[in-house]
């Protein structure tokens, strides 16, 4: 398979690793790496299976937990205007949130996945339908029970994240997050990015290639986790609700909502280009400052003990969660200590390293990603790694 676009020397490794890897992949993909705020790769590779075309520079895709990272630079933004504070209540800014015992739960703890809601609860009636009414959504939020307490980490928060961090956003500026992000981040810096994709733009898409679901309650069998715990029990249904979110992404109504957490549509280009305006100017643009982005990625995560209906399943090595982004695992590729960004189910990967002054986008469009190991695709960032600690 050979790959379209842009190489600057240098970086022919990169390409030959990204054109290797796709040879095994049915769909297609693209990858752009940033750095010094410039493009310095910018390729693509394989086929829109489903509209049985090219997957080309401009083809858009679902980033899914990709979008957890724009989200995150958007509070960060408003941090930085002083309109949010991280360490404050969210019924400061969301008084109905407060019900329930959750007063005390911090902004950052809903952008570090420690505010005890990784999912709507299952007698909240909250089906995979009702993810693309914003209302319902945060009203069954502001009335939840914490799963554990605020403050631990049990476990991800993969589509609840989005509404709580985005209510939060709405409230402070009367916009929707994806208004938000489309005025103050992708506009400026002119990104093919959106949270909830205008009709106009559906015709872009690749639609992502399914995959089977990932057996939840096996997984967790198998690690020797009580599954009669009424935690693990909620979070196997949660998880179960996933598969069913992951396809409702996929068709138009999906990809229209909202899903601040899940359903960021953009390429490749778009993602790289937004990280490196965290770092650093693009074209006269930059989003965050230093000291914004050395606090965001400082771990919330990586020290807090596992919950105790947890302590049999294993958890990865690496730094964790910061305040709204992943600090890179062995299982999340970026380039080491100090990168910041977060990937997608599928894949996707979006990040950046201030000290390399790197930032690279990942963007595809088949489920191979197991959650267990390095996706195989993601070979490029090997050859990226060594090129740039030579």
């Amino acid at each position: 398979m050979k790959a379209e676009g842009f190489v600057a020397t240098g970086y022919e490794a990169v390409a030959d690793a990204f054109e290797k890897a796709q040879s095994s992949d049915p769909g297609g993909a693209q990858l752009c790496i940033y750095a010094g705020g410039r493009p310095v790769v910018d390729i693509w590779a394989g086929r829109d299976v489903i509209n049985d075309r090219s997957y080309g520079s401009d083809t858009l895709t679902v980033v899914m937990s990709c979008t957890k990272g724009a989200t995150a630079i958007c509070a960060h933004v408003l941090a930085e205007r002083g309109l949010l504070d991280f360490e404050a209540p969210v019924a400061r800014y969301w008084p109905d949130f407060a019900a329930n015992g959750k007063e005390k739960i911090t902004v950052a703890q809903c952008l570090s996945h420690t505010a005890g809601l990784p999912t709507f609860a299952s007698n909240s009636g909250i089906a995979t339908r009702d993810l693309a009414d914003w209302t319902r959504c945060a009203r069954a939020l502001a009335a939840a029970k914490p799963l554990w307490n605020p403050g631990q980490h049990g476990s991800y928060h993969a589509v609840t994240y989005g509404f709580l961090v985005g209510e939060v956003i709405r409230r402070i500026t009367g916009k929707s997050p994806g208004q938000f992000f489309a005025e103050e981040i992708a506009w400026p810096l002119g990104l093919d990015f959106w949270i909830g994709l205008p009709d106009g733009e559906q015709s872009r898409v690749a639609p992502h290639i399914p995959r089977a679901s990932l057996p939840f309650r096996d997984m967790f069998a198998a690690a020797g986790v009580d599954l009669k715990d009424p935690v693990i029990a909620e979070l196997i249904a949660g998880f179960d609700a996933i598969s069913e979110t992951v396809d409702f992404i996929n068709t138009p109504q999906g990809r229209a909502a909202e899903l601040p957490a899940a359903n960021g549509i953009t390429n490749a280009r778009s993602l790289a280009r937004m990280y490196a305006a965290t770092i650093g100017a693009v074209d006269g643009t930059r989003l965050l400052k230093k000291e914004t982005v050395d606090r965001a990625r400082k771990t919330r995560t990586k020290d807090l003990a596992p919950l105790p209906a947890l302590a049999k399943f294993p958890r990865p090595p690496g730094e964790g969660f910061g305040l709204g982004f992943e600090l890179g695992s062995p299982i999340v590729a970026m380039l080491g200590p100090g990168s910041f960004g977060h990937a997608g189910a599928g894949g996707r990967l979006g990040y950046a390293n201030p000290e390399l002054g790197i930032a690279a986008g990942y963007a595809c469009n088949s489920m191979l990603w197991d959650n267990v190991k390095p996706d195989p695709r993601w070979a490029w960032n090997d050859a990226l790694n060594e090129i740039v600690r030579k």
